[in-house]
């Protein structure tokens, strides 16, 4: 199975640009291999999330996929901070498409065994592949060039799924999906990106970026208040309040299948009754990961 992902993309080249980017995301790239591939966020000065995005660390290059959308705003937020450094960005959003293969083993030319990025050939295509889970399964995005979709499609595996549909399994799995949960503007620990989480996004060790002091901070007093927790309702839209006996006490995200993931204050109790947009839900926590 594979479904189409509405996505954005920036190419950032030049003799600095891993350093570059380094300075401005929260997970570590510098550390990462080449070929590799790092979850990471953008966030402001008050440590909240502006961006989510990949980074995949290739020989030329290193590749920013995004959610659709998100490509010109981080773009221009990055040539702010461009000073003496030799790099060079490029919006790709326009050129590049891509597919999110639930089971990474029915891909043809994927190496199990293999980096987290890797690129071969696919239908007379060259196509980049990244390891990433988004419905509980070892899955992969596949990014490629527009002008090779239908060759490309036509070896796709299994038949094309729906992106409600993933939205509903990666729900059901506990994944956040950053733009489509709404969860632009919260703090990553709040919303499953932290050390541990089901989508880790964040190294407490890789040097100064905008927002870190903050992220120290929460590392260093665990005082996030916060987390990401689960609804059973429906009937809400993403970003929707969630309320308690008149108290907003939490925000829920892209409601799929009657569940909803959400950023819900951690002294709620398993099974609470809430408001969400007005509508019934009950908050539950999600599995621990070990």
């Amino acid at each position: 199975m594979w479904t189409f992902l509405p996505s954005g993309g920036l190419r950032v080249t030049g003799a600095d640009r891993v350093d570059f980017v380094q300075g401005q995301m929260t997970g570590d790239l510098r550390g990462a291999p080449t070929p590799g591939l790092v979850a990471c966020a953008f966030l402001n000065v008050r440590g909240q999330i502006e961006h989510f995005a990949r980074a995949y660390r290739r020989a030329d290059d290193v590749y920013l996929h995004l959610d659709a959308g998100q490509s010109a705003s981080l773009l221009a937020r990055l040539k702010r901070y461009i000073i003496f450094d030799q790099v060079e960005l490029q919006d790709v959003s326009e050129t590049l498409r891509t597919v999110h293969v639930w089971r990474a083993d029915s891909l043809p030319g994927w190496q199990a065994d293999g980096p987290d990025a890797q690129s071969f050939e696919l239908g007379g295509a060259t196509v980049l592949v990244g390891r990433v889970n988004r419905t509980g399964e070892a899955g992969v995005d596949l990014h490629y060039l527009a002008q090779h979709e239908d060759e490309v499609r036509a070896v796709l595996p299994g038949e094309e799924v729906s992106l409600a549909t993933l939205d509903a399994a990666r729900v059901r799995a506990g994944i956040p999906d950053i733009a489509r949960d709404g969860f632009t503007g919260t703090l990553p620990q709040e919303v499953g990106l932290d050390v541990g989480g089901p989508l880790p996004a964040i190294s407490y060790r890789k040097g100064c970026y905008v927002g870190q002091e903050i992220m120290a901070r929460l590392e260093a007093r665990g005082n996030a208040r916060y987390h990401l927790a689960r609804l059973a309702g429906e009937g809400w839209e993403a970003g929707a309040q969630v309320v308690r006996d008149g108290k907003v006490v939490g925000q829920a995200g892209l409601n799929a299948g009657g569940l909803s993931l959400a950023r819900l204050r951690k002294e709620l109790p398993e099974g609470a009754e809430v408001l969400v947009g007005g509508r019934p839900a009950h908050a539950h926590q999600l599995a621990a990961r070990v």
